[in-house]
């Protein structure tokens, strides 16, 4: 089955599209790429996305507009990714998330903008959406969803694995030797900042005249500075057990205004502020392993945008060490696109009947089918 996966991480810099076909069933499934391409927002979209996601306030009616300017962007990928090659049958939007709330005390709340019957509407291809709404529904976190995925493409018959995504949040799934038939003992959370402080940084750093920094390569011409790291790694996060998820709402503008206002008290400059913001993911991310991990994992293999910054690869190498850390794209799964093509199975399983999460990964108290259907034509979502 030909699926488009889509998905816009929480850095927002475009949307990642993959063609895939899909063969096989429930859990025993091959996918292979048949194209993968990043389409970048326009800089006054991406813009505006980020300050929602950051608490800027907007009405309802620019609520609305902004959601259809955001299907149609994603309408626009999921048509080009299709040019010379076989027609989608299906299409699995994510959306872009602008607010994730935890269920602390109650049911989560968590808004993926980029409307299912409007990229139904516009493609003509039955799109499934608001992948995290029936997980948020059953009492869960509707985060990371991706764990089962990896249990099934990544799974190694002798050694445990960490799968270390690095997209503005950090995220882990860790999966026991042969996990593929044992996805009751696979774990997964968000681990903390990935890139989305870092990039926040630069942006401020060069004045809006730079949105990342390129494989790390200005970070490494600095010095961590060790007492901020271990000032920021006190925050009540790092303590809190899994199931967790967050977001930019906590790792995102206000946070680095303190981490600003913080680094400049201890006058360092802007390299040195870079690499200290990028050993405290490294950090963040060792702490994560060694307090809720069942064991330490056997090697690491990082995915998402993070994983092309060398300097934050060789800072968790650092902390990991004798652990090997390397990349998923070197185990045969595109790193750049990993997450579309997670979205992409999970609107499989929709297609089959079968629970897309994992409860104790989510918190949620019972397996679940993700997303909902839209068919084309129709101005309802169906619900399977």
């Amino acid at each position: 089955m030909y699926i488009i996966g889509l998905i816009s991480g929480t850095s927002a810099d475009g949307i990642d599209a993959a063609l895939v076909n899909i063969s096989g069933e429930r859990y025993d499934f091959k996918v292979d790429l048949i194209a993968g391409e990043t389409y970048a927002y326009g800089e006054e979209l991406q813009r505006e996305i980020l300050a929602i996601a950051s608490g800027a306030p907007l009405s309802l009616p620019q609520l609305a507009a902004l959601d259809d300017r955001i299907a149609h962007a994603f309408s626009q990928a999921a048509l080009k990714i299709q040019q010379g090659h076989p027609p989608a049958q299906l299409i699995a939007s994510h959306g872009q998330t602008v607010f994730h709330r935890p269920p602390h005390g109650g049911l989560g709340y968590s808004i993926q903008l980029g409307r299912g019957e409007a990229i139904a509407h516009h493609t003509r291809i039955p799109t499934i959406s608001n992948f995290r709404q029936a997980d948020l529904a059953a009492g869960g976190h509707g985060a990371p969803l991706v764990p089962p995925i990896d249990a099934c493409l990544l799974s190694h018959p002798t050694q445990s694995q960490c799968i270390q995504n690095l997209g503005g949040i950090g995220n882990l799934t860790y999966l026991p030797a042969n996990s593929h038939q044992h996805l009751d003992q696979v774990r997964g959370w968000d681990t903390g900042p990935g890139n989305s402080l870092l990039d926040l940084a630069v942006e401020q750093l060069t004045q809006g005249t730079q949105r990342y920094d390129l494989n790390g390569a200005w970070a490494a011409t600095g010095t961590p500075h060790q007492p901020l790291v271990n000032q920021w790694m006190e925050d009540p996060y790092f303590q809190q057990p899994p199931p967790k998820s967050t977001g930019r709402e906590y790792f995102g503008l206000e946070f680095w205004q303190r981490c600003w206002q913080q680094s400049q008290a201890d006058h360092l400059c802007d390299a040195d502020l870079l690499a200290t913001l990028t050993e405290f993911t490294a950090v963040s991310i060792l702490q994560n392993y060694r307090q809720f991990l069942p064991q330490m994992p056997d090697r690491v293999l990082l995915c998402g945008g993070g994983s092309r910054n060398l300097y934050l690869k060789e800072r968790i190498q650092h902390h990991l060490n004798p652990i090997r850390v390397l990349t998923t794209e070197e185990m045969g799964l595109n790193s750049e696109f990993k997450e579309a093509i997670a979205f992409a199975v999970l609107g499989y399983w929709h297609h089959l009947h079968i629970p897309g999460n994992l409860p104790q990964v989510t918190g949620a108290n019972s397996g679940q089918i993700l997303g909902q259907l839209h068919p084309v034509g129709s101005n309802q979502p169906t619900m399977l």
